[in-house]
């Protein structure tokens, strides 16, 4: 792969290439990707889903939007001290393109920023939920009438692939999206495969899948642009990842890592005796024990020490970025750039505590049982009203149902695939709020 085309700005209905050097400075094409995004309906409506935990109403534990802004910040940090590198490595892209470090950051940045904007209500738990409905619930009648990868689409619903449709609008139906420049799609797709095959490999770009089946055309032409490695056979399609794609995916496990932890420890779900032992390994180089020491509340010594891990997880992150960036070029560094951090152990140990502490807390998953049980029969019932009416067999609590769906979802499928995704979409874009309150109006009237 080449930079230069992988920095590319060209956007969805271009019909000639975009060229750095004669972008205004101020106001960079990557950065008008995350004004979009910023203003987007979608993101907004990550202030009311959930991160750690489910429906809470503790004023200092992350929603997705505060999380979603605190992971975008560390990746424009990555990006730019990436880019700086990267540009000394290779001038041409600074003295013959036009490209700064800031160009970097400024993708890292605004693909870091939409990087959970498809994620459904309830957390990683909305995602199985909307799975479990088609694998082992009331939709398994679908199955013989779709595809194998339709189907796959369907029980392995993925939040990173929804993003994608939410960002490009190429579902059919909805035109346009945010037309956001393709370098920033790139890296923004930190599994650039369709969901099928899903076999076990070694490569962290086959972890999961990046795009359904609707959206499959797209994706290729956004992969061909950029000059992406494809790395699958046959009917098969599958590409190496965009290399900011690892500096996208460092953002988010650091701000995951150390700042879910500070939610439990904020929460009293884990000790602030546990936080020192832990964080201090990430710190030791860097922390001044007398302002430390000077600090006294438990929030503020937290606060100090999450500050000095991520800076210290940001300068190891793009140091593997930078020892490793010819093999990532060339499609051959199947890791995240976390798994060869010469903190990995300390980052282990941390997420093994949050598992123990936080994710599996008796308030988590109350509240997640809540959220499969909501989401279940969001589905089951706007499904059923959709189809019926497709079928010219809706019953009149199908029509009152449908009238209630947002305008821009009144829209025709000529496909169950296409209608069974079109309703998930739907649902999984919901906030926890209004999934409650969807969830208490149908439940008060069938």
């Amino acid at each position: 792969m080449h930079w230069e085309q992988l920095l590319s700005l060209k956007r969805q209905g271009d019909t000639s290439k975009r060229l750095r050097k004669e972008q205004d400075d101020t106001r960079l094409g990557f950065e008008v990707d995350y004004d979009r995004i910023i203003f987007s309906a979608a993101f907004r409506s990550l202030q009311d889903k959930t991160q750690v935990i489910p429906l809470s109403k503790t004023d200092f534990v992350h929603t997705r939007l505060t999380h979603s802004l605190e992971v975008s910040v560390v990746g424009r940090s990555l990006g730019r001290l990436a880019g700086k590198k990267i540009l000394e490595k290779y001038p041409h892209l600074q003295e013959i393109h036009g490209y700064h470090m800031n160009d970097f950051g400024a993708i890292v940045a605004a693909a870091a920023l939409a990087h959970d904007i498809g994620n459904p209500p309830f957390g990683h738990s909305g995602e199985k939920a909307i799975g479990e409905y088609f694998s082992i619930g009331k939709g398994q009648q679908y199955k013989d009438q779709l595809t194998d990868k339709e189907w796959q689409d369907l029980i392995d619903f993925e939040g990173n692939a929804n993003g994608f449709s939410v960002v490009t609008g190429s579902r059919p139906g909805v035109e346009g999206g945010l037309r956001l420049t393709y370098a920033t799609l790139g890296a923004f797709t930190k599994y650039p495969k369709e969901s099928l095959p899903k076999k076990p490999t070694k490569n962290i770009s086959d972890k999961k899948y990046g795009f359904f089946q609707q959206d499959k055309e797209f994706f290729k032409e956004v992969a061909s642009d950029l000059g992406l490695i494809p790395n699958k056979t046959g009917n098969d399609i599958g590409y190496e990842r965009h290399p900011l794609a690892y500096l996208v995916e460092a953002a988010d496990d650091i701000c995951y890592t150390i700042i879910d932890f500070e939610d439990g420890i904020n929460l009293g779900l884990v000790s602030e005796d546990y936080a020192l032992e832990y964080l201090i390994k990430l710190v030791k180089d860097s922390i001044d024990a007398t302002k430390y020491n000077a600090l006294t509340t438990k929030e503020d010594r937290i606060s100090y020490l999450r500050a000095l891990a991520i800076g210290s997880l940001i300068n190891d992150a793009v140091t593997v970025f930078v020892e490793n960036e010819e093999a990532i070029l060339q499609g051959k560094f199947p890791f995240a750039l976390t798994d060869k951090s010469k903190y990995q152990a300390q980052m282990n140990d941390i997420i093994k505590l949050s598992v123990k502490n936080i994710y599996q807390s008796r308030e988590v998953i109350e509240k997640e049982i809540n959220g499969y049980q909501i989401i279940n029969n969001l589905l089951d019932k706007f499904i059923t009203a959709y189809n019926n009416k497709h079928e010219g067999k809706a019953t009149n609590f199908d029509n009152l149902l449908l009238k209630v769906l947002p305008e821009k979802h009144h829209v025709e499928k000529d496909s169950l695939y296409k209608r069974l995704l079109h309703i998930c979409h739907f649902v999984s874009m919901l906030t926890d709020g209004n999934a409650l309150l969807f969830n208490k109006m149908i439940s008060t009237n069938s």
